[in-house]
């Protein structure tokens, strides 16, 4: 497939909202474009808080009566039905707050008299190559300026050319304590971030940013033992005049300027190397780590530069996307006219603007992508822009196994192990339990901690399951590589930690039935016996889903590492007495263990369906009833609400096999959001959000979860693959008249190209760049087939297929 997408702009960019993404992993760039030139920068990891923050606050939630009694005490409370007494009780277990992800620097690149070229867009971003282009009028002549971001590099690239001569101002600025640092071959800015952040809706807390230091004092010896320093770094190249000026640069008489900036921190080396000289490394080092790169970025070829980064783009999103018109060399996509075009190209560009904000924002070797991605201007971020894992973080890496993309999956990766050794201290002061947890929020600092600082609500501060649904994701890693290598070596560990958590949570009724106490339903509530709203006191489905599964698979990762771990008789007769799912009078799947009065029927989350989307255990062949009763639970909850809302249920919709809902539920997602995108707008849903002028997807206000989302659920409508089945267009809508994907992974280990037309499959091939011989049982509407694809080797499917084939059992869902 030959293909370039390209997203354009007709103006530079006002509002951050207006801005181009860019990103590498670590270094995250909002390009505006125009006369102004700024870049607002973001590292990924510039984070409010300490190492050792975590800890400290589990000393103090100790020190509050937190621990294994009160637990007890909590339990007895909700067996003898008194809510509200296990509600106060609780409030011992929450720690402050997560920490904030917090803008870094400004980047301005100044060249006056230049004005938009009307015969160009104001600015294209090139998705395939990960560049932006703007072609520029100056007096007398032209200038295209091209900008990247570079893994290889680590460095944003800057590239400025032109006809004739121009003058440029280089300026660098931080809205944190920071000062421009004097230097004759760099500019050079250090900044302090703060050691303390409060969210918004603590307003209590004053100031909301905590220094180590009261006085913006660099050079001061700190109290603190973190020294939260960070250092940009410019360099230049130029044929120009290149001279310093009150600290910025000006050059002068230029037809070409090559500028590159790096990024480094100390919160960086500590993600890279806990236990290395993070604390150490004196702050000259740290600067010299950046100015190092952007040096060694600036000397370099140009070309050999922009090779390099598009050679490793294309590595990381190796999947392509074309529904619709086959794309043959380069498409241009207005924003604008996207909105009035055929649907069939906003599901394109929803993909693959998608799989580029995915390997913008994540990619090894740094943090995990966030709420925001990597992109962040505000002091203050909604929800501190943080790690928001009963949904967010895990539709985040959603798409990152089915795309094939191991790299920018790292990053969670290295999250969840980092949060498997904090969550171990927190699960046995906490609770008494073996192995690891982690609740509703984290951070860089791999906070696993309940949040709410004693006052927050239980509904989304207290909840267990965190840990347990991220290492489903890392389960999603393994099955869809099929690689036994990551399962041994970072999967299972952690997968093993989750489990004994899970079988020392678990507690059983008067039958021997196991249940959760306490438990709560992500975010939602039900009416109390005494009228009132309450999250608390009965077994959530959605822990029953994420616990039977997580048991389900480490029975499987037993086998498949055919190893011999006590934990498995545990796990087998754990899962024997596991509670089962139950279905309500109405029909519809329980988001509870009892019939109860919703307090809001049309809730945003959809967490007692987990085992339908994205885990795999309910399935209209394997149990067809709760199949039934997770498809009416999705009616009674509507259509969309936010971006990450809509998400979820298109990805649900597709395993409901209903590719006509999921269509329409993407038309609304991918919609022009008008309003006040800085506002935050209510969470019940009541002002629906859609896409930014950027195309970011939003609450309001913005959140990359929806953006992010939209390949896996896309993916899901065109393949699935569950049970050793192979699922063509399960769910393809009729208004998908044609298209053709490429690189789409299924389990166990095999790679799917497959193209349609007028709703029919015309083509499709099984690559198998494994070492292990596969055998998948392929289904395309009624009919089946046995596929075997040898290691190393593609086999195509002939048409028709087959339909004497022997099914292969549906509860054998090992990756083989």
């Amino acid at each position: 497939m030959t293909d370039t997408l390209r997203l354009t702009w007709d103006a530079p960019a006002t509002l951050w909202e207006e801005a181009t993404p860019l990103g590498n992993g670590r270094i995250g760039a909002m390009a505006f474009g125009g006369p102004g030139g700024r870049y607002q920068l973001n590292d990924s990891t510039v984070w409010s808080g300490s190492p050792d923050g975590p800890a400290r606050a589990l000393q103090n939630v100790r020190a509050r009566g937190a621990g294994p009694e009160r637990l007890a005490e909590v339990r007895a409370a909700l067996a003898s039905g008194d809510v509200r007494l296990a509600e106060d009780l609780l409030m011992a277990f929450e720690g402050p707050y997560s920490q904030e992800f917090l803008p870094l620097a400004d980047l301005h690149v100044r060249i006056d008299g230049i004005e938009a070229d009307p015969e160009t867009p104001a600015r294209t971003l090139d998705l395939d190559a990960a560049t932006l282009i703007e072609t520029l009028r100056i007096p007398g002549g032209r200038l295209t300026r091209r900008s990247w971001v570079s893994a290889p590099a680590q460095a944003l690239i800057i590239e400025l050319t032109s006809d004739v001569e121009f003058d440029t101002v280089v300026e660098l600025s931080t809205p944190l304590r920071g000062r421009v640092v004097d230097s004759s071959d760099a500019l050079l800015l250090d900044v302090q971030a703060p050691v303390d952040g409060a969210p918004l809706h603590e307003e209590s807390v004053d100031p909301p940013l905590r220094y180590a230091r009261d006085d913006a004092d660099f050079d001061a010896d700190l109290d603190a033992d973190f020294d939260a320093y960070a250092a940009v770094a410019v360099a230049l190249n130029s044929d120009g005049e290149v001279r310093r000026s009150d600290g910025r640069v000006v050059v002068h008489r230029a037809r070409r300027l090559l500028i590159a900036l790096s990024t480094s921190s100390r919160a960086g080396s500590w993600w890279a190397d806990a236990d290395g000289d993070w604390r150490t490394a004196s702050r000259e080092t740290i600067r010299d780590r950046a100015r190092e790169r952007a040096d060694a970025a600036a000397q370099r070829d140009v070309r050999a530069l922009l090779a390099e980064h598009v050679a490793d783009r294309r590595r990381v999103t190796r999947a392509r996307f074309a529904i619709g018109s086959r794309r043959e060399g380069a498409w241009s996509v207005d924003r604008d006219v996207l909105h009035g075009s055929d649907p069939l190209l906003r599901a394109t560009v929803a993909a693959e603007y998608g799989m580029y904000l995915l390997a913008s924002s994540s990619r090894a070797g740094s943090p995990a992508a966030n709420l925001q991605g990597i992109w962040n201007d505000q002091l203050q971020p909604a929800w501190s822009s943080n790690y928001t894992i009963n949904i967010n973080t895990e539709m985040n890496y959603w798409s990152a196994p089915v795309l094939l993309s191991p790299d920018a999956l790292e990053p969670l990766l290295a999250l969840v192990e980092h949060l498997a050794g904090t969550g171990t201290d927190v699960a046995r002061e906490l609770y008494g339990a073996r192995g690891w947890v982690a609740h509703h929020n984290s951070d860089v600092w791999g906070w696993s901690l309940p949040v709410g600082d004693g006052h927050g609500a239980a509904s989304w501060a207290i909840w267990m399951m965190g840990g347990v649904w991220l290492t489903h994701n890392l389960w999603d890693a393994y099955e869809f590589s099929g690689d036994r290598d990551l399962l041994r070596e970072r999967v299972w560990p952690v997968m093993r930690g989750a489990v004994e958590f899970c079988l020392d949570w678990l507690v059983a009724d008067a039958d021997g039935a196991l249940h959760t106490s306490p438990s709560t339903a992500p975010e939602n509530s039900y009416v109390a016996a005494d009228g009132l709203p309450t999250a608390l006191g009965l077994t959530a489905t959605s822990d029953l889903a994420l616990i039977g599964a997580l048991f389900e698979r480490a029975l499987v990762a037993i086998d498949d590492l055919e190893i011999d771990d006590a934990l498995e008789a545990e796990v087998r007769g754990a899962l024997a007495a596991l509670t089962p799912l139950q279905v309500g009078s109405d029909g519809r799947l329980l988001e509870w263990s009892a019939e109860v009065e919703e307090h809001e029927p049309l809730h945003r989350h959809l967490s007692p369906v987990v085992g339908l989307y994205p885990l795999d255990t309910v399935t209209p062949e394997g149990t067809p009833e709760l199949f039934d009763a997770s498809v009416r639970l999705i009616d009674a909850r509507g259509p969309g609400a936010m971006g990450w809302s809509w998400a979820w249920k298109i990805a649900l919709r597709a395993r409901a096999r209903q590719g006509d809902v999921a269509a329409s539920l993407l038309e609304e997602a991918l919609t022009p959001f008008d309003g006040d995108a800085t506002r935050h707008g209510p969470v019940d849903g009541s002002e629906w959000g859609g896409l930014l002028p950027n195309l970011f997807s939003t609450h309001p206000p913005f959140q990359i979860d929806g953006n992010l989302g939209f390949p896996a659920a896309i993916a899901e409508m065109l393949v699935q693959s569950h049970g050793g089945r192979v699922h063509l267009l399960p769910a393809l809508p009729q208004s998908w008249r044609l298209g053709d994907v490429q690189g789409i992974a299924v389990r166990p280990g095999l790679v799917l190209d497959l193209s349609w037309s007028d709703g029919q499959m015309t083509s499709a091939a099984l690559h198998n760049h494994g070492s292990e011989d596969r055998t998948v049982l392929v289904r395309l509407a009624d009919s089946e087939a046995i596929v075997d694809v040898a290691a190393g080797s593609t086999t195509d499917i002939a048409l028709p297929l087959a339909s004497d084939a022997t099914p292969i059992a549906q509860d054998d869902r090992r990756a083989r």
